[in-house]
């Protein structure tokens, strides 16, 4: 492989699958996460597992102002970036009004904002060089309101709804664009964003972080739009595009109440 796969949130959970996933068929790799001590540790496993060259960039991505320094970085260097995987994020649960807006904005800047500035940047650099892919990391919560989890169902929503405009815009370019939209998945998004994943575990609804890697790698492969793991997950949307908004609403409500902490 030429260029490399630049992957984000990749020091653990989903991100870390992927770049195994990736690293596994000899992609070269930038790692981007938070924590230096995990990043370091992946990037030289991976390297030594797969034989291919694994660099990290430590950079909070919820902090404006480093992810302009990892954007001009990257801009200033002569390494093509002919994979970008915007796969980090957070989540939180609870009542919208009642939740610590200092968290809330970190969501939005992670989840939305980071996610669009490196499509931005790193789609220019695409379009130049004449081709490249995007994967977009979204959720099934993309498709529908989710009262108790607003702000992160609306971030999801953004993510897909961004995904599917670029995807047309940069096809004449030779730049692909798809977004995964995965059902729960066993990583440590539960207990950080204080939700009780415990009824799920019980009824074998998490999948595994590997599984969900393999499927949007092939994914990748097809240059599918819509990535969605499982087939249970793919009636979701047809489902919620016949189902009345209000019912929608309601029983995603009922759905989630059941996941947030016990007082």
């Amino acid at each position: 492989m030429s260029g490399y796969a630049l992957i984000t949130g990749a020091s653990g959970g989903l991100g870390l699958a992927l770049a195994e996933a990736l690293a596994r068929r000899g992609h070269k790799l930038i790692l981007v996460a938070r924590q230096r001590e995990a990043l370091e540790s992946v990037a030289c496993e991976l390297s030594q597992r797969f034989g291919v060259e694994a660099l990290f960039r430590v950079c909070d991505l919820s902090q404006p102002m480093q992810v302009s320094g990892l954007i001009q970085e990257l801009e200033q260097g002569e390494r093509r970036i002919d994979l970008l995987v915007n796969n980090a994020g957070i989540g939180s649960a609870g009542l919208f009004t009642e939740l610590d807006w200092g968290r809330e904005q970190q969501l939005i800047e992670l989840n939305v904002l980071a996610l669009a500035r490196l499509c931005h940047a790193i789609g220019q650099g695409m379009v130049a060089q004449g081709g490249g892919q995007i994967l977009n990391v979204a959720s099934l919560a993309a498709f529908q309101p989710g009262p108790l989890m607003s702000n992160y169902f609306a971030s999801k929503a953004y993510v897909l709804s961004l995904s599917e405009g670029l995807r047309n815009e940069l096809a004449p370019h030779g730049v692909k664009v798809s977004v995964l939209c995965p059902g729960p998945v066993a990583t440590g998004f539960f207990r950080n964003a204080a939700i009780r994943s415990s009824g799920l575990e019980r009824q074998q609804l998490l999948a595994s972080p590997e599984e969900i890697a393999l499927i949007a790698v092939r994914g990748l492969d097809k240059n599918r739009a819509i990535i969605i793991p499982g087939w249970r997950n793919r009636l979701v949307p047809p489902l919620l595009r016949l189902a009345p908004r209000a019912l929608v609403r309601r029983i995603a409500m009922r759905m989630i109440r059941p996941l947030l902490p016990r007082e």
